[in-house]
């Protein structure tokens, strides 16, 4: 851990958060017998650094597919493993990178070979607990081979109310021609600060497409990268997100393309309630040679309250000349018109501005790979609206 305080802080525009202390970890050693949310489904559970549920079809294990806590795979699996973690996610990029990198002790691996096809929903859950004060640092690594296929769901939530931190990295590697869906509820509580890092290497002709759903309740920073490294290459970083209470939440979504002809586009969408702070920055950078290449983005944040502070800052950085690229932002109160429309009904209020929330939030909401995950987002929106300070 030398090396901690050389190194620069991730940056978030307009987000302070060095008074969270995220670069101050104790990792936690918790353990339990406990599964929490998974009981029927395809998947792995870890809750602390215990693995409380698993389940995968033989066909699928005797193609080669592995799936584990990842102290199970560096005991295992190391030299894959070792072999394999580090290259989306440099460790010497930030302090918090690094120090994840140096700290973690709990997390997923999960290694798919090439040319097979996951048809089930497949389930990653992590659950923080938070019963003592000691830390959360968590890493996710997964490898998708050529031509192979995958939806992922992938939770993150809190047991327990103690004042903590966590720090979680999460690294996706899409090999050739493969195609990955990657779902994430986030839901850590209201004691809880994080920094959460996300990103995925993204090669020729594969497609690996964000859908981020970011309702936790405490004090976070995540970064979601997409690395286009490939010819034809396609991310598509879809983010929706709910501040309440005197949170705040600060994300930078960054696509970088570096491959010809390579696909990323950027969708947020935000709702800020009561005096909470909503930061999305969202950057598109195409890299000299990435001829025919196309960066989008769009953000918008939608402010419930006269209190809360959001703001959507969006970058374009393009090196190249062949190429297209464009970005829209917006900060504003809800639609006045759609209210009234909908209150002309017979709707009250309070039902119409959970209809109009909801509408706003459903290009993502609709891409939430299972009935209970598209459930789960809508009750959270009406919990997280029952104290709305209008």
């Amino acid at each position: 851990m030398s090396k901690t305080n050389e190194l620069p802080m991730p940056k978030f525009t307009k987000v302070r958060y060095k008074a969270w202390a995220l670069d101050r970890m104790t990792p936690s050693n918790e353990k339990t017998e406990n599964s929490y949310f998974l009981s029927n489904e395809q998947g792995i559970e870890i809750s602390g650094i215990s693995t409380t549920y698993y389940q995968l079809d033989q066909e699928l294990i005797d193609q080669g597919v592995i799936l584990m806590s990842v102290i199970d795979a560096q005991k295992k699996h190391s030299e894959l493993f070792e072999r394999l973690r580090g290259q989306v996610v440099f460790d010497e990029t930030d302090q918090l990178t690094y120090q994840n990198a140096h700290q973690f002790n709990t997390g997923i691996f999960l290694y798919i070979p090439s040319h097979v096809t996951v048809h089930d929903v497949l389930h990653l859950t992590l659950n923080q607990l938070a019963t003592s004060e000691a830390d959360f640092v968590a890493r996710i690594l997964i490898y998708v081979g050529d031509n192979a296929s995958v939806n992922i769901l992938q939770t993150l939530n809190t047991i327990g109310n103690k004042v903590t931190k966590a720090s979680i990295v999460v690294e996706v590697i899409a090999s050739e021609s493969s195609s990955v869906q990657f779902n994430s509820i986030d839901a850590l509580k209201e004691n809880t600060s994080a920094y959460i890092n996300r990103q995925a290497d993204v090669r020729s002709h594969a497609q690996l497409d964000w859908h981020n759903v970011a309702f936790n309740d405490g004090q976070v920073v995540t970064n979601l990268v997409s690395q286009l490294n490939g010819e034809n290459a396609i991310s598509h970083a879809n983010v929706i997100a709910i501040t309440h209470k005197k949170q705040t939440q600060g994300f930078v979504t960054k696509v970088i393309n570096y491959g010809r002809h390579s696909v990323g586009h950027i969708f947020q969408r935000g709702v800020i309630l009561n005096r909470s702070n909503l930061i999305f920055n969202g950057v598109g950078k195409i890299i000299k040679g990435a001829k025919g290449s196309d960066a989008q983005q769009e953000s918008r944040v939608l402010m419930l309250s006269r209190h809360a502070r959001g703001d959507a800052n969006p970058l374009l950085l393009i090196d190249e000349n062949d190429v297209t690229a464009g970005h829209a932002a917006s900060v504003g109160r809800i639609d006045a018109e759609q209210l009234y429309y909908l209150m002309s009904r017979g709707l009250s209020e309070k039902t119409a501005r959970k209809l109009v929330i909801r509408g706003f939030m459903g290009d993502v909401l609709a891409k939430m790979p299972t009935k209970a995950s598209k459930q789960y987002v809508i009750q959270a929106i009406e919990s997280k609206l029952i104290d709305e300070d209008k």
